[in-house]
């Protein structure tokens, strides 16, 4: 249960940053480093996650970490 509960706020604070992105970038100040950081961003994140999950770890550890990815995200876009 925890595992949905915790899959489900990475889906709604996730689209919360994609929101807050996309508003920014619409009302023109996105900027081409943000759109890089963005990007690598994923990648970096997905590269931790396979390597939790290689070493053994839960799918609830993935989740944790892609959520405390999404929260910096958040934080350093309200910031701007």
């Amino acid at each position: 249960m925890k595992l949905a509960a915790d899959t489900s706020l990475l889906a709604m604070e996730a689209q919360a940053v994609i929101w807050t992105r996309m508003m920014q970038i619409a009302s023109g100040r996105g900027s081409a480093a943000e759109n890089m950081l963005m990007v690598t961003e994923k990648v970096s994140a997905f590269a931790e996650a396979a390597m939790t999950v290689a070493a053994g770890g839960s799918a609830h550890k993935v989740v944790r970490g892609y959520r405390r990815h999404v929260r910096a995200n958040a934080r350093r876009l309200r910031h701007k």
